[in-house]
């Protein structure tokens, strides 16, 4: 695959580092590459959370499959219309604690077009 999606190297709270990107707070992620996740550019809060526009960037670089992580304590939201659009479109969608999200990304960063928004904290 030649723009696989970058590795994320260590997760802890309040610090994602990523292969080819560095050290961020939230991370946003996608085949041939990745940048800090910066909610302000879209307004996404905690409530009503993750919304279908955040994840445009990444469909935008070819992913097929989305990894939407939720925080360490799962406060971020993901609502049901954001899966229902991206499923709609033909993108398989995992929303998981952000550990776990973690674990799949990587795993999948290996064999599919994933991208992923990955928040550090809450």
């Amino acid at each position: 695959m030649e723009d696989r999606s970058p590795r994320i190297l260590a997760i802890e709270w309040g610090r994602i580092d990523v292969e080819g990107v560095g050290e961020v707070k939230d991370a946003k992620l996608f085949p041939g590459g990745g940048r800090a996740w910066d909610w302000t550019e879209t307004g996404t809060r905690h409530r009503p959370g993750i919304q279908v526009l955040d994840a445009e960037e990444l469909l935008a670089a070819g992913a097929t499959t989305v990894v939407l992580s939720r925080g360490m304590d799962l406060v971020l939201q993901v609502p049901s219309t954001t899966v229902s659009e991206l499923e709609a479109r033909g993108v398989t969608v995992h929303v998981l604690e952000t550990r776990e999200a973690v674990a799949l990304y990587n795993e999948l960063a290996t064999t599919t077009p994933v991208g992923g928004l990955f928040h550090s904290t809450c």
